[in-house]
């Protein structure tokens, strides 16, 4: 075949270099598949590919290729031995270099007799990068690779949020704040769906350029508020509405049914400020713990301020649980708007018990079969109410069953290590009920339950920041109490400081203990629960239920004390008397004071957990001025009832409780007078004080902004002058004040330094130079004056709590009147009788009926009723017969129902009723005794 003879007017041969990548790039991976980077570019193409200087190739290469490379490095050295072939065989170089050339650069694919040429010329080619590939100034690399070079590791599948975390610190930070920042940020992350999405966007997502993170600076104020409540969902104010990021808005979207989607890094929700009130009470019903942040800056004082440029400074104001339901951000008292349900913001507001136990396993006879000692305090911040309790516990935990059962709490404090025995007892209490009414459980370290750092706690905080305590003798009380009691005590004032609460710990004085005397029947929890005192066994409701057949109750405030009442029969003769005594006295009574006090209850609202909120300084105006306003036309109505309630009303009870309501309550009416009612219905503060003599702050600020606003207004003179205008005046568009409005055929005569608000069709709307600085401080002012008038209002409420346990005593004789109104409800059904209480151990019971089946059936009469007679000097034993579903449990049930009944001070379903004092009653395994 005839030698071809190489084009000499043909194209260029392709760029070699370019070539040398396109066959390298099939072995290797460029990134760290050799110990030295490139050489520059136009080294490549200075070095003589036929140069003695170079290496050997198959020194360069890897030992795969090193054999071949070898062969033709002899062929190579043999021909270069004489002068003819070297020619000859340069020439033939020249026509495979052309062909494998164009072959690499063309589609087509090599043909059959050429492929050994292609294979050879491509060893060629990588000797020739390996040259290339030498130290910087063309130094050749000499030393043979023994190994492939070990590729570095690769960043796109590593921890995503630890990178992101890192990055989220600026640059410019001190090593200190990184490491600072990684701590904090390491164990934090987008939700699920957002870390997904930041996995696919790595590589070509931008980072802030102010912040040097990929974090936006919002989402950088959320992971520091984050990071101080981890287990809390955060409510974020964000102008007007309120957002939450990541796993919280993701929580929010499931349990509120709003939508969720991704922004920037994290998924996000959003709720309206004015709905905040409706969905944070919905979270906490579910169990969650939710944290409200707020806006603490303003854009005026902002703009005058160092960091004008920076974000809105943001602090969480609140944090609400189920027993810390307590602020005007969940003001259930303010009336609602139609568009909002009602049934569905208020819930059940009849106990709201943060109840912490403790054990101590010291001086306890029978630590191997469980025994225990326990003390547990129950705090309601709703209310102000505090009760402890110290008693030592069998195996069973039946005393604080009956305890947990007794206060029915809607939030356990408990240290995070308790006995097995205890922790049975805890997931069956917590159990019982239904998603939103279960029983919240919050976790705390042990060191917290521990005596010596308890009793610091208890004393550091009744010594220093409750006032007039320290040598008193409620001091001397509190450090007296038992040991885990103490502990106790101190746990939850630890729990209760993080949400700004533990003022309701104050008064030890009001410390109740729930065993300290034989005052009440001993009903266990077993008993409770057995009879259906508070709640059926069904469904777990009230209705079915003792409570339920004797609740008639007006208020919120009076249903709570008829449902201790229930659970807590008296066992003092004279105390049950005067119950009766008054509940005949409203039964049999012609009087029409009984009616009017029931009118005037009717629709009052909870008057206690407003003080307690007013207490707590966590009301709103409205709710200050609704409760204010509230308790002074109670002393007003009640005040006009003295005369009838004195020539009438012959119950001491009664008669006590009604005269002395208006004395009590005669402190509210300073307080009414001093507030503007419009100002308090919007939650105005800055119009809230009517005399202004007694805040003499705000009358100085109001007087700055009275005196800018008159400059503005004297400015208007020297503007009617420049338009030659006697008539202009300022216009207010769209909160915008003091504009000056001039037709747009007019504009031209506008001075140059005016500045362009706005404008329409017709007429342009400008600030004068003055104007834009006299607004601007008085904006600054008027913002000034809001904080003013929030510190005063404070001040206002400390100054009112001066009152606040007068007002709760008064709000308690209010409560037990309607307890005894519900009662004489109770006897007005029909067979009902006032039972005889009697020292004697005698049970006396004529055609008697179980109350709550009684009920159930209505007028049906199927009810067949039976008597009971038992006496300690006779018949003292009964033993009850009969088929099942005879009504045997029914039986007794309705005997012991009827005792408790009688000892509350309630008439009885009977025709005849003697009770002797019972001091307790127990009920298992089917059977009372």
């Amino acid at each position: 075949m005839p030698r071809r003879k190489p084009a000499s007017g043909g194209a260029a041969p392709a760029n070699p270099a370019s070539a040398r990548q396109a066959v390298l790039s099939r072995f290797f991976q460029s990134t760290g598949s050799l110990k030295s980077t490139a050489s520059p570019a136009g080294a490549a193409e200075k070095a003589d590919p036929d140069s003695d200087s170079e290496a050997p190739l198959a020194s360069t290469l890897p030992p795969q290729l090193q054999p071949h490379v070898t062969e033709i490095d002899r062929s190579k050295k043999k021909a270069l031995e004489s002068d003819g072939p070297v020619k000859k065989k340069a020439r033939k170089v020249q026509e495979k270099e052309e062909e494998s050339d164009s072959l690499m650069s063309g589609n087509s694919e090599p043909k059959k007799h050429l492929r050994t040429r292609t294979v050879l010329k491509s060893l060629k080619k990588l000797k020739e990068f390996c040259c290339d590939s030498a130290l910087p100034q063309n130094r050749v690399q000499t030393e043979p690779l023994q190994k492939f070079a070990v590729l570095p590791k690769c960043t796109d599948f590593e921890d995503i949020d630890l990178l992101r975390a890192k990055n989220a610190v600026s640059s410019e930070d001190s090593k200190s704040q990184t490491s600072q920042k990684d701590k904090t940020f390491s164990h934090l992350g987008p939700s699920q769906k957002s870390y997904e999405n930041l996995q696919k966007t790595s590589d070509s997502k931008p980072s802030n350029k102010r912040t040097k993170s990929i974090y936006t600076p919002l989402e950088l104020q959320y992971l520091e508020m984050k990071q101080q409540q981890k287990d809390a969902i955060l409510c974020v104010e964000c102008g007007y509405k309120y957002r939450f990021f990541g796993e919280d808005a993701e929580i929010a979207a499931r349990e509120l049914n709003i939508y969720c989607h991704l922004d920037h890094n994290f998924m996000t929700a959003s709720i309206p400020t004015h709905r905040l009130f409706v969905h944070v009470r919905r979270l906490v019903a579910k169990g969650y713990k939710v944290g409200v942040v707020k806006q603490t800056e303003t854009a005026a004082l902002k703009a005058i301020g160092d960091n004008k440029s920076s974000l809105f400074s943001r602090k969480l104001t609140a944090l609400y649980t189920k027993s810390t339901l307590i602020g005007e951000d969940v003001n259930p008292l303010v009336k609602l708007d139609d568009a909002v349900n009602v049934d569905e913001v208020m819930t059940d507001t009849s106990t709201s018990y943060l109840l912490c136990i403790c054990e101590n396993k010291e001086n306890v006879k029978d630590k191997k079969r469980g025994s225990v000692s326990i003390g547990i305090v129950g705090v309601q911040p709703a209310t102000g109410e505090v009760v402890f309790d110290s008693f030592q516990d069998s195996a069973s935990r039946s005393e604080l069953e009956t305890r947990i059962l007794c206060l029915q709490p809607v939030e356990l404090l408990l240290p995070s290590d308790l006995s097995e025995q205890t922790e049975t007892l805890i997931h069956r209490v917590t159990a019982m009920s239904v998603r939103d009414d279960r029983i919240r459980v919050e976790r705390m370290k042990n060191v917290y339950f521990e005596y010596s750092h308890a009793f610091q706690e208890v004393t550091e905080f009744y010594a220093k920041d409750v006032v007039d305590i320290k040598g008193s003798q409620s001091f001397s009380d509190i450090i007296n109490l038992e040991k885990p009691v103490i502990c106790s005590l101190a746990a939850i004032i630890r729990y209760l400081k993080e949400f700004n609460l533990e003022k309701v710990l104050s008064k030890p004085k009001n410390f109740k203990q729930l065993s300290g005397e034989m005052e009440f029947m001993t009903i266990n929890g077993t008993t409770l629960r057995n009879l259906e005192i508070l709640q059926n066994q069904t469904d777990m409701k009230t209705k079915g239920s003792l409570f339920w057949v004797l609740d008639h109750t007006k208020t919120s405030f009076g249903r709570r004390k008829l449902k201790k009442w229930v659970t807590q029969p008296l066992l003092k003769l004279r105390e049950i008397n005067a119950r009766l005594d008054a509940v005949s006295e409203v039964l049999h009574s012609e009087s029409s004071v009984f009616g009017q006090i029931e009118n005037h209850l009717r629709k009052l609202p909870d008057i206690e957990r407003g003080l307690c909120s007013i207490y707590h300084k966590k009301c709103s105006t409205q709710e200050f001025f609704l409760i204010v306003k509230t308790l002074y036309h109670l002393k007003s109505e009640f005040q006009a009832l003295i005369p009838a309630v004195n020539s009438h009303v012959e119950s001491e009870l009664l008669q006590t409780f009604i005269l002395e309501i208006p004395g009590l309550l005669s402190p509210v009416e300073h307080y009414l007078k001093i507030l503007n009612e419009q100002a308090a219905k919007i939650g105005d503060k800055t119009e809230l004080f009517k005399d202004l003599s007694d805040f003499p702050l705000i009358k100085k600020r109001k007087d700055e902004i009275q005196d800018v606003t008159k400059k503005i207004q004297t400015h208007l003179q020297e503007i009617r002058k420049i338009l030659k205008n006697p008539s202009a005046q300022y216009v207010t568009v769209s909160g915008q004040e003091f504009m000056i409005e001039v037709k747009n055929s007019a504009v031209s005569c506008i001075p140059t330094d005016w500045v362009k608000i706005g404008s329409t069709k017709a007429v342009s709307r400008f600030h004068s130079p003055f104007i834009v600085e006299n607004y601007r401080h008085l904006n600054q002012l008027r913002e000034q004056l809001v904080l003013d008038c929030s510190a005063e209002w404070l001040a206002f409420l400390e100054n009112f709590n001066e009152h606040y346990h007068t007002l709760c005593k008064a709000v308690h004789h209010l409560a037990t009147i309607d307890c005894i109104l519900s009662l004489a409800k109770v006897a007005k059904q029909r067979d009902y009788c006032r039972p005889t209480l009697q020292e004697e151990r005698k049970i006396l019971i004529k055609n008697g009926r179980h109350p709550v089946i009684d009920v159930l059936l209505g007028e049906q009469d199927q009810f067949v009723p039976n008597s009971t007679d038992l006496s300690g000097d006779s018949e003292r034993v009964m033993i009850i017969t009969g088929p099942n579903m005879g009504g045997k449990s029914s039986y007794i049930k309705q005997v012991a129902l009827i005792t408790v009944m009688a000892q509350i001070g309630s008439y009885v379903p009977a025709e005849e009723a003697t009770i002797g004092i019972v001091d307790g009653i127990f009920h298992k395994d089917g059977g009372c005794r």
